[in-house]
């Protein structure tokens, strides 16, 4: 019989019907989003987040299955979280956690540490709470940035952090194997976070890009989520980096 993870090519109805993805940081943004297309592609949802009001309230929205409060970087929480969970499950996206920055002349080699191994941290946890829970062809879908394309003075360690995180999901792809492991490397996102980042600058910022990313607009969580979406169906790809930026890379911001 052929598992729930496994799409055969050209096969008809919804691409994630029968599956189940847990989203990792799906109370809002990227995640929230992403939950809701993996939700109208046929797929029963579980959320986690930090915020108990806030993740009930995206529960609500999207329709979730099952939902867990607890903070990502609690070891203990984050192996009761899949250790609970009743079935298995098909994919796995962690959008919670993020790149550290600041100059590096500011910091000290304890942060230095931090900063360069956090993301990937996080990540490998997942993976060894996942596995077992994974069906073969399911993926566990990474998120990074396009920095380090383009090394600028300010975010510091982000850079070198991001430009390890393409080899560390293609080696944990094959220890992984048969489940797959995917990177997505997003530049700017138009989501609640970015807002909160630049504040009163946000506006500037979404108008610079409009003017200057070849695509001619901003990439917003919705652009995010439907790559997760064919990454998810697509069982041809493991290993990978996906840059989704608008052409960020291309053109000087």
């Amino acid at each position: 019989m052929t598992s729930a993870a496994t799409q055969v090519p050209g096969q008809s109805g919804p691409e994630l019907n029968g599956q189940t993805v847990v989203v990792i940081g799906g109370s809002s943004g990227i995640g929230l989003e992403t939950a809701r297309h993996a939700r109208s592609a046929g797929a029963d949802v579980i959320l986690t987040g930090r915020n108990p009001d806030r993740l009930k309230e995206a529960a609500r929205d999207v329709g979730a299955q099952r939902t867990a409060a607890f903070d990502i970087n609690d070891g203990a929480a984050l192996e009761q979280f899949f250790r609970d969970l009743p079935a298995p499950i098909d994919h796995v996206m962690v959008t919670a956690g993020g790149p550290t920055y600041g100059p590096l002349l500011e910091m000290s080699s304890a942060q230095l540490l931090q900063g360069l191994g956090d993301h990937a941290a996080l990540g490998l946890d997942v993976a060894r709470n996942a596995a077992g829970k994974m069906r073969p062809g399911g993926t566990l879908l990474l998120m990074s940035g396009v920095s380090a394309g383009r090394v600028q003075p300010g975010p510091g360690i982000s850079a070198a952090a991001f430009a390890a995180l393409p080899a560390f999901a293609a080696a944990l792809a094959l220890e992984l194997a048969p489940v797959r492991v995917n990177l997505i490397a997003a530049g700017f996102v138009d989501t609640p976070l970015s807002a909160s980042v630049l504040g009163d600058g946000l506006e500037k910022r979404r108008n610079e890009l409009r003017a200057k990313l070849p695509i001619g607009r901003v990439v917003g969580p919705a652009d995010v989520a439907a790559l997760a979406v064919h990454i998810m169906s697509n069982t041809a790809l493991t290993g990978a980096t996906f840059d989704i930026d608008g052409g960020q890379q291309l053109v000087e911001l």
